[in-house]
C-alpha cells in the first residue's frame, strides 16, 4: 500500500508537471472512486480551471483551484494507485510501486484502470491508475481529520499524540488520527530501528524512547523519498518466514497488531 514516501512522490509530480493548466474536459464516471459525486459534479466544478498547488498530509493529496470560491480536488491512492501526468514534454509519474519495488510495466496498464482523468488544453491530462479501484477523488476533503504529517511533527506534539494508553505502539503509529502517513511497513521499520516491540503499550515509552522513535520517523520517510519507496528501507526485505534480523541475525518473529501483520527481531526489540 502506498505509504507518505509513495504518496510525497505523486504529490511532487502533481506539482512539477500538472500546475497552471488549464482543464478542458474530465473524466470522473466512476461512481465508487469519486463517491458521493454525480458523474459530471467534479468536471463542472474543474473545467476552465487550473490547479494551482499540491499539497499533502500523511497519505492525502489535495490541490488548489484557482477561482474564487473553487473546491480543492482530493486525490488518495488507495492501495495500488499511480499518478500519472503527460504533456508536450513528456510524461512524469509517481505513486505506489506496486510491491515490486519497480514501476509496473506501461504496456501491462489497462484503459479501465484509469478511474479518474483530467485534460489539459496542451492535449496532456493527469490520470489515477488504480487497478484495485480503492483509491478516492472527491472534492473538498476533510484533510483535518489527519493527525499531523509523521514527517512534519513536532517533538512535543509526538509525544503526546504517541506515547498514551494501552494501545500497541505500533497500532498507535498505525492511527492516521493520531499521526498521519505511517503505514504498516513503515512502522515496523522504525520500530526496528528504534529496537521497540511492536506490541509495546504507547504509554510505557519513556520520554528518551518517543524521542528516539519520532527520529527515527522522520529519518526513514527522508530516506524512502530519496531512493523512491517503503521499499528500499533496511528491514523491509527481511519481513517473512525465512527473514533474519539484519543487525543480529536472529530469525524474524511474526505477529499481529493492530489487526496487521507484523514482523519483528524478538533479541533486540524489547
Amino acid at each position: 500500500m502506498p505509504e507518505l514516501p509513495e504518496v510525497e512522490s505523486a504529490r511532487a509530480v502533481i506539482e512539477r508537471a500538472g500546475l497552471r493548466r488549464t482543464v478542458v474536459d474530465v473524466d470522473d464516471s466512476d461512481t465508487w472512486e469519486c463517491r458521493p459525486h454525480r458523474p459530471g459534479e467534479i468536471r463542472d466544478a474543474l473545467v476552465g480551471h487550473r490547479l494551482t498547488a499540491a499539497h499533502r498530509r500523511g497519505k492525502s493529496i489535495w490541490c488548489d483551484v484557482d477561482g474564487e470560491g473553487s473546491p480543492t480536488l482530493g486525490l488518495h491512492l488507495g492501495m495500488s494507485g499511480r499518478i500519472l501526468v503527460s504533456g508536450p514534454e513528456g510524461a512524469a509519474e509517481g505513486g505506489d510501486y506496486q510491491g515490486t519495488g519497480r514501476r509496473a510495466d506501461p504496456r501491462r496498464r489497462k484503459e479501465e484502470w484509469f478511474r479518474f482523468t483530467l485534460w489539459f488544453d496542451d492535449g496532456g491530462a493527469l490520470r489515477l491508475l488504480d487497478p484495485r479501484r480503492l483509491g478516492r477523488v472527491r472534492l473538498d476533503p476533510d484533510v483535518e481529520a489527519l493527525g499531523p504529517d509523521a514527517a512534519e511533527v513536532g517533538r512535543a506534539e509526538f509525544r503526546e499524540r504517541v506515547g498514551r494508553g494501552r494501545l500497541p505502539v505500533k497500532a498507535r503509529l498505525l492511527d492516521q488520527g493520531t499521526l498521519a502517513g505511517v503505514g504498516n511497513l513503515l512502522a515496523d521499520e522504525v520500530l526496528w530501528q528504534a529496537r521497540l516491540d511492536p506490541r509495546r503499550p504507547a504509554g510505557e515509552l519513556s520520554v528518551d524512547e518517543l524521542d528516539e522513535l519520532r527520529r527515527r520517523v522522520r529519518t526513514a520517510v527522508r530516506q524512502a523519498v530519496r531512493r523512491g519507496g517503503v521499499h528500499t528501507l533496511e528491514v523491509v526485505a527481511h519481513r517473512g518466514p525465512s527473514g533474519h534480523c539484519p543487525r543480529c541475525g536472529a530469525e524474524m518473529r511474526r505477529a499481529t497488531v493492530g489487526g496487521r501483520t507484523t514482523w519483528f527481531c524478538p533479541r533486540e526489540q524489547v
